[in-house]
């Protein structure tokens, strides 16, 4: 079995650096060969093309602008009567995905709108949702990228986000049915929402996209106290031929490089010494 690869999520970790293409060089310097960006838009994307050639690390995933955050915005794809605003969006996420060679975008879907109750609009942003996806998968296309939609559960993290657990994202994608849109599915937030990860993963790995990793409940490394086993979860993923990236969105304990211990045991046991994501 081919060993599993993984990527350093820059907006969680290597928060010792100030900046984005500093946290772009420690990640190299740590091991890893990929790192996902969140939200990169602060910088040029060729500032960040540059350092990401210098650092020998591939580019892997982004998001698309989460709209006005002072406002409480986490993505516009759901949103009603916000779809031109959307376009703008995904304008930028692909030709930042673009100029950094990263081919994959997460498609953030956004809230239920304050002062209103989830099962009364939850109809209306689920067809604004296949309406602004149908758009998005035809761009994307035309640019060889692709399309996640990640659940993010709303016990925790986000008590409003629309797109909760993997179950509805799949009934979405195959509302939409574009080949190019895929599931990014983050163990951290399926366990909250509804356990059960070794069926999920076997259900949902034919349009699994990307994985993410953090312990639960408290969202640090792997190895941290929890109730996640992911000696258990990485030896599945091998055995399923899982072939993409994991992002490693987690919130060090600490100094994010003394905490890698957990990755450095998964490569010395795969005979990848001094790296291998």
């Amino acid at each position: 079995m081919a060993p599993l690869r993984f990527a350093a999520n820059l907006a969680w970790m290597f928060q010792e650096q100030a900046t984005l293409p500093q946290r772009i060089e420690a990640a190299a310097r740590a091991g890893f060969g990929a790192a996902e960006l969140g939200f990169p838009y602060a910088c040029s994307a060729p500032e960040l093309r540059a350092a990401a050639e210098r650092a020998g690390l591939e580019l892997v995933l982004l998001n698309t602008p989460p709209g006005n955050q002072e406002k409480g915005e986490m993505g516009l794809g759901a949103v009603p009567g916000r779809q031109h605003e959307f376009r703008e969006a995904l304008a930028l996420a692909t030709q930042y995905a673009k100029t950094l060679q990263c081919p994959r975008i997460h498609l953030l879907a956004g809230r239920i709108p304050v002062g209103t109750e989830r099962e009364a609009v939850s109809a209306e942003m689920e067809d604004t949702f296949i309406e602004n996806l149908r758009y998005a998968a035809d761009i994307l296309a035309q640019q060889n990228l692709i399309g996640l939609l990640e659940p993010i559960n709303s016990r925790i993290t986000d008590p409003r986000y629309f797109l909760t657990t993997p179950h509805q994202a799949a009934a979405i994608l195959k509302k939409v049915g574009s080949p190019n849109l895929k599931l990014q599915l983050d163990i951290f937030h399926c366990q909250i929402m509804d356990g059960n990860l070794t069926r999920n993963l076997e259900t949902y790995f034919p349009i699994l996209g990307h994985v993410q990793i953090a312990q639960v409940p408290a969202r640090h490394e792997p190895d941290s106290p929890g109730e996640l086993d992911f000696a258990y979860l990485f030896q599945l993923l091998e055995s399923m031929g899982y072939s993409g990236y994991i992002g490693c969105e987690y919130a060090p304990r600490g100094d994010t490089v003394k905490g890698l211990d957990w990755l450095r045991l998964y490569w010395e046991s795969h005979g990848l010494h001094g790296g291998g994501s």
